[in-house]
């Protein structure tokens, strides 16, 4: 580890063994001197894009203007960017290399809304949080001359959609040595593995009219009723990790006419893959016994599957590393704990870190809220969100330039070892 006064180096030098002194906290903090000025000089630019994501939230898939936004800024930068990566008319890839050779450092920038309450999970400073990492990177890798690559990836649908997984079928994510992310919520621990879906159309052939026959009709929303009653019986006796919930929709419904169709759209989430098929075994007859009892067809479509998170041991360590001796405490039990992301399964194919970081709001005013959208445009959110981003941007650079350190994150990842403080 480097002593805290040893020198910024020119892109002229090679990069000097770091020496070590006891008791210091970070790996090399002249490297981290500029990741911070770096993030600092343009946190102002960086809060603008912020606040324009914000103020124009897009949902899943349709991230249009936000993809043209950070995708222009990403080019005036450097990098040389893809648009409508992958076939995706709303991702994006970023790229920076310098030097020869070298290892490739992923990041990811979600994008994307929730119906009616707009950025109330903070895309807006995750997306930000992406474009902080590769930038002060990229000042890192150009000042120490290191040879290396910038991947950050720009991920659609996080809310429901699953972009990463279509990213990561399609490859976007081979050639990363590691991954790094964050998420409004500072917490190093799983999150739960999730079925979008069971979607559950319940139909039946004919429409009749409510009051003058209603003999002639089936009622698709009576066994949607039914089927979201059941699932509530059953969470009685479910373990207080699973969650089940879900919304009715239709279409062309009126008052006035029994409904034809009916959906239930239902999300199950789990702290493992396995306790998932258990549940989905559960709540599946949830369904069938609805439309037996109300006489209607049914038809059960699994839709998205996601894994839990596996955060890197080796990459978490580092990360708190820094922000403990720099930027405040780790809290390894507070935070998002009943959450699932679409991350999951990037870290099941590479080694990854995904932590959380607090951000003020109000009572009650937790992620997917009013309050919540509110309090991620505020400038204490931004603030912390660039502290973070300077912590994984070194994790980042460690990965690319020290061998033994990126050998401990492979083993890491290999033994799949827990999280723990």
């Amino acid at each position: 580890m480097a002593p805290t006064n040893v020198e910024v180096w020119r892109p002229t030098d090679t990069i000097p063994p770091a020496p070590e002194t006891p008791g210091s906290e970070i790996f090399r903090p002249d490297i981290l001197n500029v990741i911070e000025k770096k993030i600092e000089g343009i946190s102002k630019e960086l809060n603008d894009l912020s606040l324009d994501i914000h103020a124009h939230p897009e949902l899943k898939f349709e991230e249009h203007r936000t993809h043209d936004v950070l995708t222009k800024f990403m080019e005036q930068q450097g990098f040389e960017v893809k648009t409508h990566y992958q076939n995706l008319p709303t991702a994006w890839l970023a790229t920076y290399k310098h030097g020869q050779g070298g290892r490739t450092i992923g990041v990811n920038s979600e994008m994307d809304a929730l119906p009616s309450i707009g950025h109330a999970c903070g895309h807006n400073l995750i997306g930000t949080a992406g474009v902080a990492i590769a930038l002060s990177m990229k000042e890192v890798l150009e000042r120490f001359n290191i040879s290396g690559t910038i991947q950050l990836l720009g991920t659609p649908a996080e809310e429901g959609g699953g972009g990463k997984l279509i990213l990561l079928e399609k490859g976007a994510y081979k050639d990363m040595a590691a991954c790094l992310m964050q998420v409004l919520s500072m917490l190093l621990k799983k999150y739960l593995t999730s079925e979008k879906g069971v979607i559950l159309p319940l139909v039946q052939r004919d429409h009749a009219h409510a009051a003058l026959s209603p003999w002639e009709g089936r009622n698709a929303l009576d066994a949607a009723v039914l089927a979201y009653t059941n699932v509530s019986a059953l969470r009685q006796q479910l373990r207080p990790s699973v969650r089940v919930h879900g919304i009715f929709s239709g279409e062309d419904w009126a008052v006035n006419v029994i409904p034809d169709n009916a959906k239930y759209s239902c999300f199950i989430r789990t702290t493992t893959a396995a306790e998932l098929e258990e549940v989905v075994q559960r709540v599946t007859p949830c369904f069938s016994a609805a439309a037996e009892a109300t006489g209607c067809q049914y038809k059960i479509t699994r839709v998205m599957k996601s894994g839990d998170i596996r955060q890197n041991k080796a990459l978490g360590d580092e990360v708190a590393r820094v922000v403990r001796s720099r930027y405040g405490g780790i809290d390894y039990e507070w935070g998002i704990h009943s959450a699932s992301t679409d991350f999951g399964d990037v870290t099941y194919a590479l080694p990854s870190l995904h932590p959380g970081f607090a951000i003020p709001t109000v009572e009650n005013g937790g992620n997917h809220t009013h309050a919540f959208a509110a309090s991620a445009a505020g400038i204490q959110a931004h603030n912390a969100c660039m502290d973070v981003s300077k912590a994984l941007a070194h994790a980042g650079i460690r990965v690319l330039i020290d061998d033994e350190f990126y050998a401990e994150v492979k083993r890491t990842f290999e033994a799949n070892e827990p999280v723990k403080p």
